[in-house]
């Protein structure tokens, strides 16, 4: 198996292109609002694994159609052939947007030096202080806060993006957020999904979901310090 599997045009994934998503199985998180739960648990029962020959034999094939190729999981930066599949990606004349938990700022980093990613879409789960405890047990914290400055820096473009979920957010955690991405071209929020999540026992007893009104006032925290913010 090379891929979990691949959705094959997107409208939404990559801004101001069209694209396809892969996505890679494995993941060094646990999220508990996570979408992909059988990336997660590597249980690929009602999926469609892709192999290496015919992604990229899709790809040859939608030249001239698709503009991007997304590559998303589970957490893409896990996999050691990760930069072999970013420039095989380009060299078939494709944007490359990397979809990523920022774990692992060295991955990223290398990455963007042997300019293998055109855009990188990083999400910032809470307060970095609050991962070990919440969704990836043992974590340093200054892993995530390093892969911010790293893309910040010198990635060609990118984003950060954030799930609004309570008890995992709220308005001091966007806050703390909006302290590390100060300045940051885009910050996008993102509702809470309820159907099929990673650990629907974590949000039993809450209302995890925030209302229109509410993320507008969560909007309001990080338009005052980043560049652009958005809700998706």
């Amino acid at each position: 198996m090379f891929l979990g599997f691949l959705q094959k045009n997107s409208l939404i994934d990559y801004p101001g292109k069209l694209s396809c998503v892969c996505f890679v199985s494995g993941c060094n998180f646990h999220c508990p609002y996570c979408h992909n739960p059988e990336l997660v648990r590597g249980n690929h029962a009602g999926l469609s694994p892709v192999d290496a020959r015919s992604f990229y034999a899709f790809l040859a094939g939608r030249r001239g159609f698709l503009e991007g190729v997304v590559i998303s999981g589970g957490e893409p930066t896990l996999r050691k052939d990760l930069p072999e599949i970013c420039g095989t990606v380009k060299a078939l004349g494709y944007a490359v947007k990397l979809d990523t938990n920022g774990s692992r700022p060295l991955v990223i980093q290398n990455l963007i030096q042997e300019s293998l990613v055109d855009y990188i879409a990083m999400d910032i789960k809470t307060d970095p202080s609050r991962y070990a405890s919440t969704v990836a047990k043992g974590l340093d914290p200054d892993l995530i806060e390093s892969s911010i400055r790293v893309i910040m820096a010198s990635a060609p473009d990118y984003e950060f993006r954030t799930t609004c979920a309570r008890p995992l957010v709220d308005e001091g955690v966007i806050e703390r957020i909006c302290g590390l991405i100060e300045g940051a071209r885009l910050h996008v929020l993102q509702a809470f999904r309820g159907e099929k999540v990673l650990d629907p026992e974590f949000f039993r007893g809450t209302e995890p979901a925030y209302t229109r009104d509410e993320m507008a006032a969560l909007k309001s925290i990080s338009e005052r310090r980043v560049k652009s913010c958005i809700i998706r």
